[in-house]
């Protein structure tokens, strides 16, 4: 699963409160160069955008009944009552009906949550997370190594340091356990303790006891690379994005870049309000961003809101294979209408929209009501965006610290 989609300014609330789109994904990527202890981060079964309830919009399934006859169901809960050899509750009843009732569809972005289930999706949305707050690999001989703690995080006041082994969680010796496994045994939930056994420089044991905490990751990171170019990373479409964005922008100006990358690399999406207003950095007021439609009837239309702090600028959007929902959002608005080019491999290629409904116990659904069309026309579902320039970007390249893709695109600006 995982979704199609943070703001600063008064344009910006308004687009907020008319609808909070939200966009968000799930990546498998195939080359781990590093993980945070919660595997939550990031991580869902699909790319997906989600969309407030239209009250306007017709269904296309008004002649279905207005309730289900459950009477062959209510057959199988008697035989499954009857004749179970084990516990069964109420709820966890329930909860496979409604789980049954979306997944039945064959639609792999629509889903529903229980309240639990929500929260997590929320928390995964908005970079936040319960664990240590570190950065995990795994060495070729099977280590699992700290890359580095997260400043100011639970595992950097604990005293965890870079290149300490863990040999143990809990007890439990990590020989032979894979990244994800370290990963599940070493997330929690907030306030529980965590005892991690390390090896530190080869001949030093140590027992660190870790208590979790909540843990929020900035969704944009920025830098000034070779004295001009201004450097933008944006990880998922979050709720900070909007405004970490602007000041990204505000500090290239005042730097007096000559050129932009903007790495959309492995983001799997976020807020679509977010996606529009990073776009809007770029883009003139009402250029359009895109379009949504069901069938050939287009819902609604989504344009540049202001702050084109950067129009002009010659800038490069990197993406891969994991750059998906609101990063193909913001490449298509911005390829299309001319303010950037475009490098590095093939995105993910999910251009449905998905509507989330609350429920009052918490619970959530997400199902699928549109789809989304770039203002070339294009609808990129399961084909995703072919850059101007393909890049590839080997295991060999990362081990060896070698970003073609990253070279290529300040290649790209140093024409300028």
């Amino acid at each position: 699963m995982s979704v199609n989609t943070k703001m600063s300014g008064v344009l910006r609330k308004c687009i907020n409160a008319a609808r909070n789109h939200i966009l968000i994904f799930e990546i498998i990527n195939l080359i781990v160069i590093f993980v945070f202890f919660y595997v939550g981060y990031g991580i869902g079964s699909g790319r997906i955008i989600i969309n407030l309830p239209w009250s306007n919009i017709k269904s296309i399934n008004a002649n279905l009944p207005n309730n289900l006859d459950y009477t062959t169901v209510n057959e199988v809960y008697q035989a499954l009552k009857n004749n179970y050899d084990g516990n069964m509750t109420t709820t966890e009843l329930l909860n496979g009906l409604k789980h049954g009732l979306a997944s039945s569809l064959g639609d792999p972005y629509t889903v529903y949550f229980t309240s639990s289930e929500a929260q997590q999706f929320n928390n995964e949305l908005n970079n936040t997370f319960s664990g240590i707050g570190a950065e995990l690999s795994q060495t070729k001989n099977g280590d699992l190594e700290i890359i580095s703690p997260i400043k100011g995080s639970p595992a950097e006041k604990a005293g965890l340091q870079p290149q300490d082994i863990i040999t143990a969680i809990n007890g439990k010796s990590t020989a032979g356990l894979s990244l994800d496994g370290a990963v599940n045994l070493i997330r929690g939930q907030a306030g529980t303790k965590v005892v991690l056994s390390v090896l530190r420089n080869s001949n030093q044991n140590l027992n660190i006891s870790i208590t979790r905490q909540d843990i929020v990751i900035p969704s944009v990171n920025w830098k000034i690379i070779n004295g001009n170019i201004g450097y933008m990373e944006i990880s998922t479409f979050a709720n900070d994005t909007s405004s970490l964005a602007l000041q990204a922008a505000n500090d290239f100006k005042t730097n007096h870049v000559k050129g932009v990358i903007l790495d959309l690399r492995n983001d799997p999406g976020g807020l679509l309000s977010a996606a529009i207003n990073v776009s809007s950095l770029w883009l003139k007021p009402n250029q359009l961003i895109l379009q949504e439609k069901r069938g050939s009837t287009v819902v609604d239309s989504y344009f540049a809101i202001g702050d084109d702090v950067l129009h002009g600028l010659p800038t490069v959007v990197l993406i891969n294979s994991g750059s998906a929902s609101a990063s193909e959002i913001t490449t298509g608005a911005l390829h299309d209408q001319g303010d950037a080019y475009v490098i590095g491999q093939k995105s993910f290629g999910k251009g449905v929209v998905q509507q989330l409904i609350n429920f009052p116990d918490g619970s959530q659904l997400k199902v699928t009501v549109a789809k989304w069309y770039r203002p070339d026309g294009q609808n990129i579902n399961h084909n995703g965006i072919n850059p101007d320039q393909t890049v590839s970007l080997t295991s060999q390249d990362i081990s060896a610290n070698n970003d073609t893709q990253l070279t290529a695109a300040e290649n790209y600006l140093a024409k300028y």
